[in-house]
C-alpha cells in the first residue's frame, strides 16, 4: 500500500510538501526555543546577580575608596576588586562610572593606550535598574562594544563628596566567546536531533495522513478508470461526510450527461439512417417514374398521341415538384440546424398574414374538396417576429393539413390574443395523432405512423418547432386517433401596439 501511495505523483508532492512543512515548523520552533533560552538565562542570571554591585561598594569601599587624595581612581583597588570577582566569575567586569556615565577605570580597558578615548555609558538603563531594585529584565551598553546590549548589575555611591555608579557586567567577553562555542554545538545537535526526528516522525504520521486523507480521491480515481474503461454506469457514493463532495457531484452530473450525450448521438445516428432511407426511397419513386416516361417518350415518340405525351409530362413535371420540395425541405432544416438562419424581427400584423395565406390555400383546399376557414379575433395587437420564418411555419402546418385530411373535411386557421402573446392554432379533421406518438413527431427525421403513407421526410413539423425555437416559443399537438389534430403555437405581442 505505502509504495502504491509513493508512486502516486499526487501522493508524492503532497507527501514532500508535508515533510518540507514539518522541517520548516522544527527549524521555526528551534530558533524561538534558542531565543527563549537565551533571554530566559539572562533574565534569571541578571535576578540572581541583581545586588553583586550593592555588595561590592558595602564590603570594598567600606575600608577603601575608590578615589586616592588628589581625586585619582584608585587602581589598585579595582585591580584586588576585579581579580576576587573574577576568581567566583571570570565573565564579569567591573566598570567605575562618574555621576554623567563616562567610564573612569576598568581593568578590562586599556586606559594607557596612546588613542585611549573616554567611554561614556547611558545612564537610563542603570537608573531604570536601580529604580526597581533589580527585579525589572533590563539590557545596558556593553563598554567594549557599544552597539551591543549586555545584562548588568549597578548601583550608585558617594564617598568623599565623589558620586557615581559601579556597572558591572554580567555576561563579559570571555564568557561571551565560551557561550558562543558552547552555543553553536548545542545547536547543532538540538538541529540535527530534531531534524533526525522531525523526519521520522513526519514520514510515518504523514503517510498514515495522506493515505487517509486521499481515502476518498483514490475512490474517484478508481471509478473515473472503470467509467474511462467502458463502464458507463459506474458512479460515486454520495453523502453528507463525503469530502469531495463536490467534486463527486459533479463527476455524477458529468458521467450522467455523458451518457445522455452518447444515447442521443445514437438516437441521432439511427435517425439518420432512417431519413437516409425515407430520403433514398422519396427520391428513388420519382426519379423511377422520370426515368420510366421519359424512356417511354423517347421509344414510342412517334406512336404516342398529343394526349398521351401530355400525360406523361404532366407526370414528370409532378415528380420534378416533389423532388425539388424535397431538396428544398432539406436544405432549409439543414441552415435551421446549424443556426445559418438569424431572424429579422419586426413588428407586424399577424391578421394579414393569416388572411393572405387563407387566400393563397382556397384553391388547394377546393381542388382537394375541402373546407378551409380562418377565425380572427378583430383586436388582435401586433406581434413581434420574424414575418418570413413565421409565414414558412404556418404554411408546412397548413400543406400537413392539407395532406392528411380527407375529403369533406375541415381545415380552420384561428389566431387569438391572450394576455402577452398571440395564440396561433391550424387544426384539422383528420385521422389524428396516436398520444404514444405525439411526444416525437417535432424531432427530426421522423413520421408519425399515421402519416408515412403519404410520403415526405419527415421534416416540415421539425422545421417548424426550429423556427419557433428561434423565436423562443414552442408548438403544442392536441389530438386524439380520428378525431383531428390541433397545432397551436404562441407569438409575443409588439407592446404599445395594437389595430
Amino acid at each position: 500500500m505505502i509504495t502504491n501511495l509513493l508512486s502516486n505523483r499526487l501522493i508524492g508532492k503532497l507527501s514532500i510538501t508535508f515533510l518540507l512543512i514539518i522541517l520548516l515548523a522544527g527549524a521555526v520552533y528551534i530558533l524561538i526555543t534558542v531565543y527563549f533560552t537565551n533571554k530566559y538565562f539572562q533574565e534569571t542570571t541578571q535576578k540572581l546577580n541583581a545586588k553583586v554591585a550593592n555588595h561590592l561598594i558595602n564590603e570594598k569601599f567600606q575600608d577603601a575608596s575608590p578615589f586616592l587624595e588628589d581625586g585619582r581612581v584608585n587602581k589598585s583597588l579595582f585591580g584586588d576588586i576585579m581579580h576576587d570577582m573574577m576568581a567566583v566569575n571570570r565573565g564579569i567586569e567591573v566598570y567605575l562610572l562618574d555621576k554623567t556615565g563616562t567610564v573612569l577605570y576598568s581593568v578590562v580597558l586599556d586606559h594607557d593606550a596612546s588613542d585611549a578615548t573616554s567611554t561614556k555609558i547611558s545612564l537610563s538603563p542603570i537608573k531604570e535598574f536601580i529604580a526597581s531594585d533589580g527585579s525589572a529584565y533590563i539590557l545596558g551598553d556593553n563598554p567594549r562594544n557599544p552597539a551591543e546590549k549586555k545584562i548588568f548589575s549597578a548601583a550608585h555611591f558617594t564617598i568623599q563628596g565623589q558620586e557615581g555608579y559601579i556597572y558591572i557586567i554580567l555576561a563579559g567577553k570571555e564568557f561571551e566567546e565560551i557561550y558562543q562555542s558552547l552555543f553553536a554545538s548545542y545547536f547543532i545537535r538540538l538541529g540535527v536531533g530534531a531534524a533526525v526526528i522531525t523526519i521520522l516522525f513526519a514520514a510515518g504520521i504523514g503517510l498514515l495522513s495522506i493515505w487517509y486523507l486521499t481515502k476518498n480521491l483514490r475512490e474517484i480515481i478508481y471509478v473515473v478508470r472503470r467509467f474511462k474503461e467502458g463502464d458507463l454506469n459506474s458512479r460515486l457514493s454520495i453523502t453528507s461526510q463525503t469530502d469531495l463532495l463536490v467534486l463527486a457531484t459533479t463527476f455524477n452530473e458529468m458521467a450522467d450527461t455523458i451518457v445522455e450525450n452518447i444515447d442521443q448521438l445514437k438516437s441521432v445516428e439511427r435517425l439518420r439512417r432512417d431519413l437516409i432511407a425515407n430520403v433514398s426511397h422519396d427520391l428513388r419513386t420519382p426519379l423511377s417514374l422520370m426515368q420510366g416516361y421519359i424512356e417511354t417518350l423517347q421509344m414510342k415518340k412517334d406512336n404516342l398521341s398529343e394526349q398521351e405525351k401530355a400525360k406523361y409530362l404532366q407526370i414528370i413535371q409532378e415528380s420534378i415538384g416533389k423532388l425539388s420540395r424535397l431538396v428544398a425541405q432539406l436544405f432549409e432544416y439543414s441552415q435551421l440546424e446549424a443556426d445559418q438562419t438569424k431572424p429579422q424581427k419586426e413588428p407586424f400584423q399577424i391578421t394579414e398574414l393569416a388572411l393572405d395565406l387563407y387566400t393563397n390555400y382556397q384553391m388547394l383546399a377546393k381542388k382537394k374538396e375541402l373546407v378551409l376557414k380562418i377565425d380572427i379575433d378583430k383586436n388582435t395587437p401586433l406581434v413581434f417576429a420574424d414575418i418570413g420564418l413565421v409565414e414558412r411555419a404556418l404554411q408546412n402546418l397548413l400543406d400537413n393539413a392539407l395532406k392528411f385530411t380527407p375529403q369533406g373535411g375541415v381545415i380552420t386557421l384561428e389566431i387569438k390574443p391572450l394576455k402577452e402573446d398571440v395564440q396561433v392554432m391550424v387544426k384539422d379533421t383528420g385521422p389524428g395523432i396516436p398520444e404514444s406518438e405525439q411526444t416525437f413527431i417535432f424531432e427530426r427525421y421522423r413520421q408519425a405512423s399515421s402519416t408515412k403513407s403519404s410520403g415526405g421526410a419527415g421534416l416540415g413539423l421539425a422545421i417548424v418547432k426550429k423556427i419557433l425555437e428561434l423565436h423562443d416559443s414552442t408548438i403544442k399537438v392536441i389530438s386524439k386517433p380520428n378525431e383531428g389534430a390541433a397545432f397551436q403555437f404562441w407569438l409575443p405581442k409588439y407592446q404599445g401596439a395594437s389595430i
